[in-house]
């Protein structure tokens, strides 16, 4: 058996082998820079060694003009927004802005809901749309997700209205932010543990030490520092997330200084994948 044979033998023994981890960056990070130079800001990602990004927009460029900032830097969307209304009222935008990237995944960030924990009733309700639409979007290869932003947490009876999206996401799965869990009283390497391959991208964003937690999803995003630095299990997260196949690890540093910290962040990540 020649060299190259064996070597697809191999290839074909362990295809885990081909699907590894990939760090992205949500946009959002930079929701301010991103005002003043969008230009500088694109460079500076690909400087940072991220070529996975989820955001959308255009930060006022045409389609072929944002296309080229991207192409230009080797950066890709792999993941724009889904308004909750929008999937209730037009989800095939929602779909068309997915596919104008060649983006693959489609994240729901919030439930409207009155101000402070999200009730049960409301949370079977988004469930229900989500596996609707999600049913609708894996048909055309974009997969949604929801991200859970710390309100779903507060016992409904044996459980949370999170354990019950959990148990019934049917067609679409979750984007994990693992800050807002944490903030909102839950443990995100727990729930990445009892609900596997439900996880195709997590938020990787680190709280400092002696944060209060929060059940309404709200808090200080200062208190977002270097993954690492803080008191969430972050190692045990991307260890969880390379045995599961996640396939991106997020960051999102809502802080003032995300600039400074993100290239620390993307260092802890490789340290710990290569671990």
């Amino acid at each position: 058996m020649n060299i190259r044979r064996l070597l697809l033998s191999l290839l074909l023994l362990c295809p885990l082998s081909l699907s590894a981890q990939e760090i992205a960056l949500q946009l959002y990070s930079l929701r301010n820079e991103m005002k003043i130079d969008p230009v500088k800001y694109h460079q500076l990602i690909g400087q940072w060694g991220i070529s996975a990004l989820e955001g959308g927009g255009g930060y006022g460029m045409s389609d072929s003009e944002y296309q080229k900032l991207l192409n230009d830097n080797n950066l890709r969307v792999v993941g724009v927004g889904a308004d909750y209304n929008k999937l209730k009222t037009d989800p095939a935008s929602i779909l068309s802005e997915a596919k104008k990237y060649g983006a693959k995944f489609a994240t729901c960030y919030w439930i409207p809901h009155a101000e402070g924990p999200i009730s049960l009733e409301e949370m079977k309700a988004a469930t229900e749309l989500f596996n609707q639409v999600g049913e609708q979007f894996a048909k055309e290869g974009v997969t949604l997700t929801y991200h859970p932003h710390g309100y779903e947490f507060v016992k409904s009876g044996s459980g949370t209205p999170m354990d019950y999206m959990l148990e019934n996401a049917k067609h679409f799965k979750f984007n994990m932010d693992v800050f807002w869990v944490q903030m909102g009283g839950g443990d995100p390497l727990a729930i990445m543990k009892s609900h596997p391959g439900k996880f195709p991208q997590l938020h990787l964003k680190d709280r400092k030490k002696g944060t209060p937690g929060s059940p309404d999803g709200r808090g200080d995003v200062e208190a977002n520092v270097v993954l690492g630095t803080g008191d969430i299990d972050i190692a045990g997260l991307i260890k969880e997330a390379k045995k599961q196949g996640t396939k991106y690890l997020v960051i999102e540093d809502e802080s003032s200084r995300s600039v400074e910290q993100i290239p620390q962040s993307v260092a802890y990540i490789k340290s710990v994948l290569n671990q």
